[in-house]
């Protein structure tokens, strides 16, 4: 995977990369609980960005040294799956893998969630389309 130029040589619409830093400002108390774990490399010594454009997405979390993009969905994802599944295709097509977690998982056990992240991490199977959390089935890992 690691094209380089998947984050760093993509061109973002100025209004995509202002939008992406109002979104870090005003990050969800559940994401802004994962990211106060995820930050400064973390968890397991990973390098997340987090509200990263990537193919005109801003994505809620990115690691790029493996691909991986984790998204933290609140309920505005059960009225929007249709469009989720093709984002998730698109970023799939640039060879990332997504992984969905729930606000109420972030809530409930936030050790766990980190648990499943540093997992698929280090899995040596990339995630599946259908492994979703918002769809209510289990991961990997």
């Amino acid at each position: 995977m690691n094209d380089q130029s998947l984050v760093t040589g993509q061109k973002v619409e100025p209004g995509k990369a202002e939008l992406a830093k109002q979104l870090r400002r005003q990050q969800t108390p559940e994401e802004r609980l994962v990211w106060q774990r995820l930050k400064a490399n973390g968890l397991g010594g990973f390098h997340f960005r987090r509200q990263q454009v990537i193919a005109g997405y801003i994505v809620d979390f990115y690691c790029h040294a493996v691909g991986l993009v984790v998204e933290v969905d609140g309920p505005i994802h059960e009225a929007q799956r249709e469009e989720d599944s093709y984002r998730d295709e698109v970023l799939r097509s640039r060879g990332l893998s997504i992984l969905r977690i729930t606000n109420d998982e972030v809530s409930a056990d936030i050790d766990r969630v980190l648990r499943r992240i540093l997992a698929t991490i280090e899995s040596p199977f990339p995630l599946e389309p259908a492994l979703s959390a918002v769809e209510g089935e289990g991961v990997r890992g």
